[in-house]
């Protein structure tokens, strides 16, 4: 029993042990546990307590970002904002005060609104505040603060004055309290008539002036084809009308005529450029009126945050640039662009001059083509005004005008310049620019002292006029648009001869100054019926008296075009020119008559680069087989290998040429001709080469004798080349070298031998091979010739070869240095000059020719002048024929 018990009491004691044990176990498992979720719970209240530092700490970095996105968003948009106000209202209309200048708005482009001040935005650029004035509205401003709305009233006005054209703004100041004060900077503009004031009490006429402006503007010039002036300059590029902008401070309390007055100009004003700033006055609520409130230390715009204004403009700047826009509006106004004139270029020779010729030669005073017709009526025109007023610059505008319509099927132009000046080369070609004009035929400059230039032209103009009629005769017609129609195959195009500086053809009482007269009052009488058009102009007032003296003549030139100070050519009652501002001019089609004025704002239009474009775009367009036009310039000295007649003389292929004929020079003329002398089998067929001058008397002899060459096949000719005066050597030797095996040399000592040989040969039977002596200063070798050999002196043989020498092709060209000298080797003042058939006198009067070699009496009328010759053949001429010489030649 006792065995058992201590077995169960082991047993508990073993059992109590292991759940003590276990008990143990799971006590320590508990602590740690424990320890474990206390250790837990000190790191989760750990955490939990830096919840709120990272939680602040990431809301405050997220709010940090938040706001340097908001920042820089807004610094975008501000400058966006600030670029797109600039862009706006450019240049002048927002520019600061210390680098502002006026800076009008191009054409087609809208003066834009007007800045008063910025507006001011956190972290970002200030945005300009912009006003809506011209085209646009009316400012109206209230507020305690005068000064600041003073400032306001001068930034405005100069805004406005520096994005316009200068003259383009007129202001009218109401200033009742202050008598214009608050304007007074602005008083330089009432010199040109820009600023006008008007007085106390003077309110109501004043809006009564504004309303019948915008009347007369809505009726006569949008006429209902266009809703504002804004819209009708947007359409054509011409503003017809200035801005007028009425300033209104204060004054009495408008009656009811006043009010409805001013409720009239504010709501149609802005559509015909009537503005209104006004100050003191209350204008219509629903009006577009910018209003602008200004009190002490602040400023708001209607609709905008709040604004700070700009400083009022440095009086300085103000006085300074109403000063310079005066002077530039009373210099008259800068020429309208030559692209004005010009159909687009897919409208270009798309004109019919059959009726006449029609184009614009400027912009009229309403904003119109002033356009100028040639036909039958008006048929010729006349230009006049002082140096300096633009006559080549009106010439090229409406050479220009007429070239771009008409194409040079329909219209020729044929331009000569008598003032000492190359403006009209740049129609031909030359070596800076290969274009051409392809409608000009003949350009004639520097021809100041070649009025038989200007000859050369009226006489082929008379025979293109009898071209013409004859041409209108055998069709039975009488007018050129009827010919035309009954012979379209014909070409039969208008013709305007331009003349500047004209009345150099008709100075002096000489052959040149009757001729000339006479064809011109022909051709202006006749040439209106045949499409044949002249237009003279002149510079000098005395160009114009010229004609008075040709009533008849003066009456076919009813179209006249006076430029500034233009006298005379006009009507005597007409003084419109006198008055005219520059880059004007006074276009008539009424022979002068005050009620046929219209005034033209003529185009710039004679500088290079503005010519030049349309130039090239129509020689583009001519013609492959279009000729240049013929260039004269009478400072440029001919070459002999140039001269188309030059070009085309050859030898045959057998025998002797029948006529070979001696260039002497080139012709004063339309063609570009040379100066022929034929050398048949004929008595007399020699030439005289008169006058001291010995560069161009070598240039006579030398073309004569390159050009008989020509004529030779090498061998069949011979030339016996004498130089008798050292002077002449190198041009004398010259010419012997380039007549090679044909040619021999003779001089002073060896000149007797070739007048021996020459006359033995004379003696000969038959007719022997063509033979030219060239003699260069024959009359220097008196002395040598006066020898005698054989029984004869050399003068005597010499005067045997002159006069039996060209029935056996014999020909003597010499040149001697005086008309006494050369009637001394034909055997004195009484011999006869049948022998000589031809000569060219150089610096010998025409008194001293006389009558044995000049037909009539008293000689031809002939002054010689430099590197010019006048040639006479008794088997051709009637009178005397004036050459340019031919340059030296190798």
């Amino acid at each position: 029993m006792a065995d058992r018990r201590a077995q169960l009491a082991a047993r508990v004691r073993q059992t109590l042990g292991e759940a003590l044990g276990a008990t143990r176990t799971r006590l320590a498992a508990a602590q740690t546990e424990l320890a474990a979720e206390r250790g837990r719970l000190d790191r989760v209240r750990q955490a939990a307590a830096a919840v709120p530092a990272r939680v602040g700490a990431e809301r405050d970095r997220r709010l940090a970002e938040i706001d340097a996105q908001h920042s820089a968003r807004i610094a975008e948009l501000s400058r966006r904002a600030a670029d797109a106000a600039r862009q706006e209202a450019p240049g002048a209309a927002t520019t600061d005060w210390p680098q502002w200048h006026p800076t009008p708005a191009r054409r087609k482009e809208p003066p834009g609104p007007l800045r008063v001040g910025t507006l001011a935005v956190m972290g970002g650029e200030s945005v300009p505040a912009l006003v809506p004035l011209l085209d646009a509205g009316h400012v109206e401003l209230t507020g305690s603060d005068r000064v600041a709305g003073e400032a306001v009233v001068a930034a405005l006005l100069l805004r406005a004055v520096g994005r316009a054209d200068p003259g383009a703004v007129r202001l009218t100041g109401y200033d009742p309290e202050h008598l214009g004060g608050g304007l007074a900077g602005f008083a330089p503009l009432g010199t040109a008539g820009l600023l006008t004031f008007v007085g106390p009490g003077g309110l109501g006429r004043l809006l009564d002036d504004l309303v019948e402006e915008i009347h007369r503007i809505n009726s006569t010039v949008l006429a209902g084809e266009h809703r504002s002036l804004r819209e009708l300059a947007t359409a054509t590029g011409r503003r017809p009308e200035p801005w007028r902008v009425a300033v209104l401070l204060g004054g009495e309390e408008p009656s009811r005529h006043v009010r409805g007055q001013l409720d009239r100009v504010v709501r149609t004003g802005a559509a015909c450029g009537v503005h209104l700033v006004v100050r003191g006055l209350t204008l219509p609520e629903d009006a577009p009126v910018a209003r602008i409130r200004v009190e002490p230390g602040r400023a708001e715009l209607a609709g905008a945050p709040p604004v700070t204004l700009d400083p009022a403009p440095p009086a300085t700047l103000v006085t300074e640039t109403c000063r310079g826009v005066a002077a530039r509006v009373n210099a008259g106004p800068e020429p309208t662009p030559f692209s004005d004139l010009l159909p687009p270029p897919e409208q270009m020779w798309r004109e019919d001059s059959a009726a006449g010729l029609i184009a614009p030669i400027g912009e009229g005073t309403d904003s119109q083509p002033v356009l100028v017709t040639l036909g039958d009526y008006p048929p010729h025109a006349l230009i006049g005004g002082p140096s300096g007023t633009g006559k080549t610059n009106l010439i090229f505008a409406w050479i220009g005008a007429l070239a771009a319509r008409y194409s040079p099927a329909e219209l020729e132009l044929y331009l000569l310049d008598f003032k000492e000046g190359v403006s009209f080369a740049r129609f031909a070609q030359g070596r800076r620019d290969p274009s051409w004009l392809p409608h000009v035929r003949l350009v004639g400059i520097n021809v100041n002292t070649d009025r038989e230039f200007g000859l050369a032209l009226l006489r082929f103009l008379a025979e293109e006029l009898r071209r013409r009629a004859d041409a209108a005769k055998e069709h039975e017609v009488t007018k050129l648009a009827e010919l035309r129609a009954v012979d379209p195959a014909g070409r039969w195009p208008r013709i305007v001869a331009v003349v500047d500086e004209f009345q150099m053809l008709l100075a002096g009482r000489d052959a040149v100054a009757r001729e000339a007269a006479d064809l011109l009052e022909d051709l202006a009488r006749r040439g209106r019926s045949q499409g044949i058009h002249l237009v003279l102009a002149s510079q000098d007032v005395r160009g114009i008296e010229a004609l008075w003296g040709r009533p008849a003549l003066v009456a076919q030139f009813t179209l006249r075009i006076a430029l500034p100070k233009a006298l005379r050519i006009l009507a005597e009652r007409n003084d419109a020119a006198q008055s005219l501002p520059r880059h004007h001019a006074v276009v008539n089609a009424e022979s002068g008559l005050a009620e046929g004025n219209a005034v033209a704002r003529i185009p710039s239009a004679s500088d290079w680069e503005t010519w030049s474009e349309l130039q090239h775009r129509l020689w583009r367009m001519r013609r492959p087989d279009a000729a240049p036009a013929r260039l004269f310039d009478g400072d440029a000295i001919p070459r002999l290998t140039d001269a188309p007649d030059y070009q085309a003389l050859c030898a045959p292929e057998t025998g002797t040429p029948r006529a070979p004929t001696a260039l002497l020079g080139e012709i004063i003329d339309v063609q570009a001709r040379s100066a022929g002398l034929r050398l048949p089998r004929a008595p007399g067929r020699n030439l005289a080469v008169l006058g001291t001058r010995v560069d161009e008397a070598c240039a006579v002899l030398a073309a004569a004798g390159r050009s008989l060459a020509r004529q030779h096949r090498p061998g069949t000719a011979r030339f016996s080349i004498a130089c008798l005066d050292p002077d002449a050597d190198a041009a004398a030797r010259s010419l012997y070298t380039d007549l090679a095996d044909n040619a021999a040399w003779y001089d002073e000592e060896t000149v007797t031998e070739l007048m021996a040989e020459t006359t033995a040969g004379l003696g000969a039977p038959g007719v022997g091979a063509p033979h030219y002596l060239l003699l260069f200063a024959v009359d220097a070798a008196t002395g040598a010739l006066a020898a005698r050999i054989g029984g004869q002196t050399g003068l005597e043989r010499l005067r045997r070869v002159l006069h039996d020498g060209p029935e056996r092709r014999t020909h003597v060209l010499a040149w001697w240095r005086g008309v006494a000298r050369m009637r001394a080797d034909l055997g004195g003042p009484a011999a006869r000059t049948d022998q000589i058939g031809a000569w060219v006198a150089l610096d010998t009067h025409g008194g001293e020719l006389g009558a044995s070699l000049y037909p009539g009496t008293g000689g031809p009328d002939w002054y010689p002048r430099p590197w010019r010759g006048l040639f006479f053949d008794r088997a051709v001429h009637r009178t005397g024929q004036t050459i340019i010489p031919y340059g030296h030649q190798r």
